[in-house]
């Protein structure tokens, strides 16, 4: 049915930990080439809210996620594909990876109607009525120009039950199969598959046996935060990564707060997203070494040290707790942006660190000291 195609991304396993599932490896894309675990800050809107490029480069990124349901509705993915893509239009050289959409239209857009072809649904904001299907999908993310692009899939309310959840998961994988057919890109634009299935084993297990038989340059686990406990989590990581093939990534959607990173990274998830580090930060919370701060705190009133002594961030070179209280309280732009580029910085300083303890093959031993210094034994929120 598919004709064998050189995979547009490729993934190079370079070291396996010992004590769990945890892997070092490299993505190569038509853009960069970058060590895996990776995370990937989000710029929903073809930017990563607050930060310029430099900053952005400065912090460690190396991929980017665009949104592909937002871009399309503003500026439109026509404008963006006159500019000559994503990668021209907000000027980033690094990888780009856009979702497909299908997760805002169930999860923002009003009044779905869920049919074979696609969805049918109103704008969240207009109320516009708009139609989204594998093919569309498709067609706004060959515009968009991204590197790696998802399928669109069905994302099923939490909980569901296992009837509309094998349902689900069968027009997933037919979807699947119709977006491998309308990539109009296939020299430089890679697909990943998207694994559904809910808390069920069996249904995870074979979304992802399908998909794996289809060319797909990788693997994205999607349905996963959207409210299960963290425990559910874990174990839907671990009977549907044995089933991913070793030599493509595996991408866990919409993970981001530090322990569920760590959690994932040990059960052999490569990459991340997450609204989370960007989006506190503009609430004037910072993730720091020592676990989260919420600067509006009186306690910081008067504390005239770095945001974290043990970040080399700008941020914390060069302000200090009390000033960003300040600036947050004032409800001042820049101490969004600063807490913005901190956060962003400590997340993939984490990741770093996360592959320099494959490479030393003691990642479990790293996860426990973070947890216990970051206070995760006993904090349900995992920020």
């Amino acid at each position: 049915m598919h004709e064998e195609k050189i995979m547009v991304i490729k993934y190079k396993l370079v070291k396996k930990d010992t004590a769990s599932r945890a892997r070092l490896g490299v993505i190569s894309t038509p853009h960069s080439t970058f060590e895996t675990p990776m995370f990937m800050p989000v710029g929903t809107q073809a930017t990563v809210k607050t930060l310029s490029k430099e900053e952005l480069e400065a912090a460690g990124a190396k991929i980017i996620l665009g949104n592909t349901y937002h871009l399309w509705n503003q500026p439109g993915h026509e404008i963006v594909k006159k500019a000559g893509g994503l990668h021209k239009f907000m000027n980033w050289d690094g990888s780009i990876l856009t979702d497909s959409g299908g997760f805002q239209v169930f999860s923002l857009a009003k009044l779905r109607d869920i049919k074979e072809e696609g969805v049918t649904f109103k704008h969240h904001k207009s109320g516009a009525k708009l139609f989204l299907s594998p093919e569309k999908a498709l067609e706004i993310q060959n515009g968009l120009g991204s590197d790696i692009m998802m399928s669109f899939d069905e994302c099923p309310p939490y909980p569901a039950t296992h009837e509309y959840l094998a349902n689900s998961v069968e027009r997933t994988l037919r979807w699947a199969a119709r977006g491998l057919e309308a990539n109009a890109r296939k020299e430089d634009q890679g697909l990943f598959g998207i694994v559904q299935g809910g808390e069920f084993e069996d249904l995870r297990v074979h979304c992802a046996e399908e998909l794996v038989k289809m060319p797909f340059d990788g693997y994205s686990i999607g349905g996963t935060s959207v409210g299960e406990p963290k425990e559910i989590q874990n174990k839907i990581l671990d009977y549907t990564i044995p089933v991913l093939p070793e030599n493509k990534p595996r991408y866990l959607m919409g993970v981001g707060s530090p322990g569920a990173i760590l959690d994932a990274v040990e059960r052999g998830v490569d990459i991340f997203d997450c609204v989370l580090p960007t989006r506190i930060a503009r609430h004037g919370t910072a993730m720091t070494s020592h676990g989260r701060m919420l600067m509006k705190n009186k306690e910081f009133e008067q504390d005239f040290t770095p945001l974290d002594p043990e970040c080399n961030c700008y941020t914390c070179k060069n302000y200090t707790r009390a000033y960003i209280r300040h600036l947050i309280k004032a409800e001042e732009i820049l101490g969004q942006r600063l807490i913005t580029i901190h956060n962003t910085h400590f997340l993939l300083n984490l990741m770093e660190n996360i592959r320099q303890a494959i490479k030393e093959d003691r990642f479990l031993e790293f996860k426990k000291e973070f947890y216990e210094k970051y206070g995760l034994n006993n904090n349900d929120k995992d920020f």
